[in-house]
């Protein structure tokens, strides 16, 4: 080997290339194992919180599956289609679980029918439901809310009629004192016929003043009758059109020869209502009835119907006297009255056909300008969301919803 000085300083050269390359890989390799066992480290720590995030989500999951299967409510969960995929122990016991994987409309068909209250619907055993619709969101699926409202409605119906009972004990000494005049009045002009020198006119007119005030009798007994029984609500088909035109054929006649014009403005598309026809005509009769009343020759009476989203707005609206402000809070009070041959019972029994048909009535009136009085009735539809939700539903909507998301 040649050891000249130029060779021998090359080998020290590459040696300590060399050196210097082994001593770069031994940090590389140190800071290597060192970034290995940091990742090995924030691996095991991702690992730890992963699996308790697991086991959160296990025991939610748990206790999600004891919450629906404790609610005493029914829980329907429908896909995009309305096919039932998921039911909970409740909801069995309504309609059986043979109705997963139908859709839902095909099992509300069979086993529902629709009352006059939006959201309400009656079983073939008679039970009474409400129905609550919920959106689950990005899954375009629905979550159904069934309740059993069977003894509520029927608590409120008899807490209903008792109000209407204790209105009557309340109002006993007035309608004691309605009774005895028209009835004393009768009897006066009753006796005026057993005179032998009452000409045959005279006799003629306290005939008819007698029997003038029977039939006022009558008209209040009958009414007072109505009021207490309460049974208003029907399961007819009622289209608001066809009422509206037998209305008008019914009152335009009397407000022509009252020297009134009639106006009729139906704007209700077609739409129709759940319930007893007959109370909803007499309602309407009874407002029109008032409105002519109220009004003088030359006025003008309409009467009105419009839809607003799920409901039905029917109004009477005349160009009469108008209604004081301070009686305006009182006028569906039973017994209370502003008219001489009135009974006091006429709103009182609208309010109660507007009530059992699941809607409203409002009243907007002002001394000298007219009065308006509108009823706001709920369209005879399909299975819809209640304005308000039971805060139940609500949390078992909630829950759920969580559990579908985190699969």
């Amino acid at each position: 080997m040649d050891s000249t000085p130029g060779n021998k300083q090359q080998l020290e050269e590459a040696f300590s290339i060399f050196m210097q390359a082994s001593d770069h890989l031994s940090h590389a390799y140190q800071e290597l194992q060192q970034k290995v066992e940091q990742l090995t480290s924030e691996l095991a720590v991702a690992n730890g919180e992963l699996r308790s995030q697991f086991i959160e989500k296990e025991a939610l999951s748990e206790r999600l599956g004891l919450i629906l299967t404790a609610l005493p409510g029914g829980v329907v969960v429908l896909d995009a289609l309305g096919i039932v995929i998921e039911t909970n122990p409740a909801a069995n016991a309504m309609f059986g679980e043979a109705m997963r994987g139908r859709k839902w409309q095909d099992v509300a068909e069979t086993c529902l029918e629709q009352t006059a209250t939006p959201g309400e619907w009656l079983s073939q055993e008679g039970r009474r439901y409400s129905i609550v619709k919920s959106s689950l969101g990005s899954s375009d699926g629905q979550i159904l809310m069934i309740q059993d409202i069977t003894e509520a409605h029927n608590l409120t119906m008899q807490m209903q009629r008792n109000q209407r009972l204790s209105a009557m004990g309340e109002m006993a000494a007035s309608l004691a004192h309605q009774l005895r005049t028209p009835l004393a009045t009768a009897m006066l002009y009753t006796s005026h016929l057993g005179k032998a020198d009452l000409s045959q006119d005279e006799r003629a007119r306290f005939a008819e003043k007698s029997l003038a005030r029977l039939h006022h009798l009558e008209q209040l007994i009958k009414d007072m009758l109505l009021f207490v029984k309460g049974e208003t609500v029907g399961e007819e088909d009622i289209q608001v059109s066809n009422l509206l035109a037998e209305l008008q054929q019914v009152i335009e006649p009397q407000m022509s020869a009252r020297g009134l014009a009639f106006e009729l403005h139906d704007q209700s598309k077609g739409a129709r209502l759940k319930g007893s026809r007959k109370a909803l005509s007499g309602a309407l009769l009874n407002l029109l009835e008032n409105a002519m009343q109220a009004s003088t020759g030359g006025g003008k009476i309409e009467l009105c119907a419009w839809t607003e989203e799920e409901s039905v707005s029917i109004c009477v609206r005349d160009q009469g006297k108008g209604i004081e402000g301070d009686l305006q809070e009182r006028l569906f009070e039973p017994f209370f009255t502003t008219r001489q041959e009135g009974t006091g019972l006429g709103l009182a029994i609208v309010r109660a056909v507007v009530q059992a048909l699941g809607g409203g009535i409002r009243v907007k009136s002002e001394a000298g300008a007219g009065s308006e009085f509108v009823l706001t009735l709920p369209m005879k539809s399909g299975t819809g969301r209640l304005a308000s939700q039971d805060k139940w539903n609500k949390r078992a909507g909630d829950l759920l919803r969580m559990e579908l998301s985190d699969e």
